[in-house]
């Protein structure tokens, strides 16, 4: 929610790969080494991980993400720096259930990442890192001071066109898709529609971000235990049946889905119309729906992001901020990085989800960053490179 032309969600217009027809999920364990549950009291947090030694990058997703937001950027910094890496869902996303999932608010989000920190590790905890985007740079903010961070990385959110996005959030959600067909639909939506300008951060992101209709399973766990077979037929009127043990749902996904990209016009399948307000003329076929709704999540929006920038500020470890667009910097921002308080890197050719559109080049400036810190060591000879700005 950072600027809401990009948006926690960016609904950006983007130019399609020629070659990009491939919409099928893709497993977590592509990227992370373990996933796990986390149990506090009667909450359950669910978190991804990879990496055994060096300081600890904890991994804050926006809102309406999830953990797996970060899995091409955990492959990436993983081979630059000796590190361990977790992502973690936040409550009311992804594969985490809290007793009350409704509760948002900056604190309880600070304290969910403090308590889940302190869970794992204890008094045997690394250097802490805290990496977050959007909704979850300001947890992460809101979360130094909690547990002492060795630094801080805050990813395109900065306090006042954050604040300033706010009054339309509300239409600009309305003009997302309620409902999707399949898993693949979604994914397709995801990209196409601009929310990710990365196809394969797409099939493995977007997965966790939708719950299956009838048994309430998180999309990315329905893809896990999904079987595919291959019908035989004609060539280019194959079909995908995706089977799943009790309560499944059959799904086809046909092959227009495919065949939409060899076409100049580049027209979303009828499940995925561009037209917010009429995304499906038959809603009661459609299988997933958005993991959470953040329309109702509303009256914790300005507590997000209100002092965020002089919070940012106050931090006393090496901090760095990252955005897609350096018209997003505010005046105290401005004046903090003149003073040389923290590193400054702009990604122009980014989305809102930076890290997805760019996991290369974001892994690149954290590494460098944590290496000139003293945080972290290189790793196959990674060289840091001076920052642009």
């Amino acid at each position: 929610m950072s600027n809401l032309r990009k948006s926690v969600l960016s609904w950006g217009q983007k130019k399609f790969a020629a070659n990009a027809n491939d919409y099928s999920p893709v497993k977590w364990s592509k990227y992370f080494v373990s996933q796990k549950d986390v149990f506090i009291g009667n909450n359950k947090f669910h978190v991804y991980t990879i990496g055994e030694n060096g300081p600890l990058l904890v991994s804050i997703h926006g809102g309406g993400y999830s953990a797996l937001t970060w899995s091409l950027f955990a492959e990436e910094i993983i081979h630059r720096i000796d590190c361990q890496l977790i992502a973690i869902d936040l409550r009311g996303h992804g594969s985490t259930i809290t007793e009350n999932d409704e509760d948002l608010s900056l604190e309880t989000l600070a304290k969910d990442i403090t308590d889940v920190l302190l869970t794992l590790y204890g008094e045997s905890m690394p250097p802490i890192i805290l990496v977050g985007h959007s909704l979850g740079g300001a947890v992460a903010v809101e979360a130094a001071s909690l547990i002492n961070a060795a630094g801080v990385c805050v990813i395109d959110v900065v306090e006042g066109t954050a604040l300033e996005s706010l009054s339309s959030m509300q239409s600009i959600l309305r003009g997302r898709p309620s409902s999707f067909k399949t898993i693949d639909d979604a994914i397709q939506w995801s990209f196409r529609g601009g929310q990710t300008h990365n196809l394969e951060a797409a099939r493995v992101s977007m997965p966790g971000q939708i719950k299956n209709v009838k048994t309430g399973v998180l999309a990315a766990e329905d893809a896990e235990i999904e079987k595919v077979i291959q019908i035989d037929g004609p060539p280019k009127q194959k079909k995908m049946v995706h089977q799943r043990s009790a309560d499944a749902i059959d799904e086809e996904v046909e092959d227009e889905i495919k065949s939409s990209d060899q076409g100049s016009s580049h027209k979303l399948p009828p499940a995925i119309s561009s037209n917010g307000n009429d995304n499906f003329r038959h809603p009661s076929t459609n299988n997933y729906v958005w993991r959470i709704d953040l329309s109702k999540t509303e009256p914790f929006w300005t507590g997000w992001f209100k002092g965020l920038s002089q919070k940012f500020l106050d931090i006393h470890s090496p901090k760095v901020l990252l955005l897609a667009n350096i018209h997003g910097l505010d005046t105290s921002l401005t004046v903090g990085q003149m003073q040389g308080k923290f590193q400054l890197q702009v990604l122009p050719r980014s989305g809102h989800a930076i890290h997805e559109d760019q996991p290369h080049h974001v892994a690149d400036i954290i590494a460098g960053f944590l290496v000139k810190q003293r945080l972290a060591e290189p790793r196959n000879g990674f060289t840091p490179h001076m920052p642009a700005c």
